[in-house]
């Protein structure tokens, strides 16, 4: 009997073994984890990658969140002890029962693990360890990148349009530095099928112009020396990679053949074709010329290098540089290429005559298709009624002005006033639209639309206006929220008025568009932000002073009672609000619709309570919960019906209005006006906006 007792105690034993902490907020955090592998007292924290040793009391006692006192330095004083937040939750728990302890803290064999989770973690292991080999014998190798014509042919007009070629994309070899470059060029020979007497290899070089070009061929005695001594020599920049062009002549039969002799005079020059009605720059070969002679002299090479007809004419430019602007200067062909300061690795671009005066292509000439390419962006286009989702994308130049991008937008919408379309560029940090549109020819070009700081996006946001944007910012724009006298519902007006108008030419343009209690109503605009009126808007004050980014403009009626205030009667605020206990700290949480309220001398609470439960038609059993403070910058004072409420109200050291006001503390379960959840989560979603 007392062995199975003990049997059935020890099942009902269980030790901690691990912790997982959760440190952060609700938002986000990091999670870390304590744990004890053999269910000693040493406990190891495993924080991603770093595991180190901890003592009991910070794996256990510490992850409880909440608050930490620090000790006082001078206690006799009397000091207040400082209080900080902790932020590290103990978030899951692991227990082992001690029945079961010694089958589950036990070694682990290979054979325990299962069989596809041991090919995956030899496989990684294998990575792991060849990874591990090489970036210790990094020392040992090298980088050759290789570029060939083909990869110029693949690549131009497609990956790339200016330079060359793109070195990331061309064949690379790892070789060992001590290695004969005659070795590597057998093994080039075995990757492309060119034997090594037919290969010259050419340096690249970067010049001055941030261009990048084959400057010069290998001399026989840099191939005779290693691969790491060739590198050393090559690469002023102290780069792991060497960069080659590999040439390689064609005969008649397109076999490889040697390379041709080359003398001072050659000049190595690479050819650049460009087709103006497809749009279309594509690479079209090389050749040697002498310096001393003419680009005349070869143009009947190239046209037939082009499949044109022998004695077509040709204009040819010279590609100079693209950063930060785009240089491509017309060559005469009269002068010679050394005269002309062309050299070994330069770029020619060729095409036939302009057709005309070019209207029948949007690009007629090599400089101005390159200008083109180098300025376009694709731009995506959303709605700001839709500010997540891509709508569509138009291809522009970054050199468009605003009227050419307006246009573009209006062509693809189908709308015939490119006026009405007004655009408001990306914040790239909040990935939202800018609080303000782009003014009506605001900005010069479609690069000014989307820089932002140092960043630049590719998102617009457009909208398509009722009236075209030149008068619309002459007009300032005013969504104002309308609350009826008797009726729960909202409805938001936008009143549009010049920038002069008053805020009484605001009201009596309301009344146009409201319905009244009575045809002689008052009203009145107030500046409302987060459930708390902050102004009541003289009639006289100009509409264009109104710094409307972040509140809400509320129009009313005037009530009655308030016509008719006495001498010694007062007009307060009246707010509803909740009590928030977060993280100990009791703080004053504002909801639903602010209002004022007439305060008689002399008027007790309950006297009070009466009209306001009349205002608000709220019923017995509801209203009998409620209760009631005086509130002074955020401390609640709570009253008795019998206290005199207009007695409180007599302080003047308080600043704004509204942070003095009477309080209704209840349950937020009153129903929603149409607005209201739009308000508390986007106060941007009714407030009221600039049109400029």
């Amino acid at each position: 009997m007392a062995y199975g007792l003990l049997f059935l105690i020890n099942l009902l034993i269980f030790s901690l073994c691990s912790v997982l902490v959760h440190s952060g907020g609700v938002h986000g955090g990091h999670y870390y984890a304590y744990i004890r592998p053999t269910l000693s007292d040493q406990w190891f924290k495993f924080d991603d990658e770093r595991v180190t040793k901890e003592d009991i009391k910070r794996a256990l006692e510490e992850q409880y969140g909440g608050e930490e006192e620090l000790p006082q330095t001078n206690p006799g004083f009397n000091n207040s002890p400082f209080k900080f937040t902790k932020y590290s939750n103990a978030y899951m728990l692991v227990y082992i029962r001690e029945s079961d302890k010694e089958k589950i803290i036990c070694n682990v064999d290979e054979k325990d693990i299962a069989e596809h989770l041991r090919i995956r973690l030899k496989k990684e292991q294998e990575e792991k360890e060849q990874k591990r080999k090489e970036k210790s014998e990094a020392h040992l190798y090298t980088i050759i990148k290789v570029a060939r014509s083909e990869d110029l042919l693949e690549q131009i007009g497609k990956d790339i349009y200016f330079d060359l070629v793109d070195h990331d994309k061309v064949r690379s070899f790892r070789i060992q530095k001590q290695m004969p470059f005659t070795l590597f060029k057998e093994e080039v020979a075995k990757e492309f099928g060119v034997p090594i007497q037919f290969q010259r290899f050419w340096l690249w070089a970067k010049r001055q112009n941030h261009t990048y070009r084959p400057n010069r061929p290998l001399t026989p005695q840099e191939e005779s020396q290693s691969v790491g001594q060739l590198r050393e020599v090559s690469n002023k920049a102290n780069n792991a990679e060497l960069k080659l062009f590999l040439e390689v002549e064609l005969g008649p039969d397109l076999r490889p053949i040697a390379p041709l002799d080359r003398t001072k005079e050659d000049i190595l020059l690479f050819f650049k074709l460009y087709d103006p009605l497809k749009e279309e720059l594509r690479y079209i070969g090389r050749l040697f010329v002498k310096g001393s002679s003419k680009p005349m002299e070869i143009l009947t090479k190239l046209s037939e290098m082009a499949g044109y007809a022998p004695d077509q004419e040709i204009e040819l430019y010279e590609e100079i540089k693209f950063e930060p602007q785009v240089m491509c200067e017309p060559i005469d062909k009269k002068i010679a290429f050394r005269s002309s300061q062309l050299e070994d690795g330069d770029i020619v671009c060729f095409q036939k005559p302009p057709l005309g005066s070019g209207e029948q292509c949007r690009y007629p000439d090599v400089p101005s298709f390159l200008e083109y390419v180098h300025n376009r962006q694709v731009v995506r286009f959303r709605s700001l009624e839709k500010p997540k989702e891509d709508e569509f994308s138009l291809e522009l130049s970054k050199n468009h002005t605003y009227d050419d991008v307006v246009e573009r937008v209006a062509h693809h919408l189908g709308l015939d006033d490119p006026s009405k379309i007004r655009l408001t560029s990306h914040n790239c940090y909040s990935q939202q639209p800018k609080p303000q549109p782009i003014k009506y020819r605001g900005v010069d070009h479609l690069s000014d639309m989307l820089v932002h700081y140092n960043q630049t996006s590719d998102i617009l946001y457009y909208e398509v206006l009722d009236i075209p944007l030149p008068e619309l910012q002459g007009l300032k724009t005013l969504k104002v929220a309308f609350h009826h006298a008797t009726k729960e519902e909202v409805v938001i007006h936008t009143i549009r008025l010049p920038k002069q108008s008053t805020v009484g030419d605001v009201i009596n343009d309301l009344k146009t568009k409201v319905e009244l209690s009575h045809p002689n109503a008052e009203l009145r605009l107030l500046e409302v932000f987060y459930h708390k009126i902050y102004k009541i808007f003289p009639p006289s004050e100009k509409i264009e002073n109104i710094n409307d980014q972040y509140w809400t403009l509320r129009a009313e009626e005037i009530p009655e009672e308030e016509k008719q205030i006495g001498p010694q009667d007062r007009l307060i605020h009246v707010y509803h609000f909740m009590k928030d206990t977060a993280q100990n700290q009791v703080q004053v949480q504002n909801f639903g619709e602010p209002f004022f309220l007439v305060i008689r001398e002399g008027e007790t609470l309950a006297e009070v309570k009466v009209r306001i439960q009349q205002k608000l038609q709220v019923p017995d059993d509801e209203f009998s919960k409620w209760k009631f403070a005086f509130l002074s910058l955020g401390r609640p004072e709570y009253l008795q019906d019998s206290d005199v409420v207009s007695g409180r109200f007599q302080r003047r050291d308080v600043y704004g209005a509204w942070e003095q006001y009477l309080g209704l503390e209840h349950a937020d379960s009153a129903p929603k006006r149409s607005y209201a959840a739009n308000q508390v989560s986007n106060v941007m979603s009714i407030m009221v906006k600039y049109s400029c």
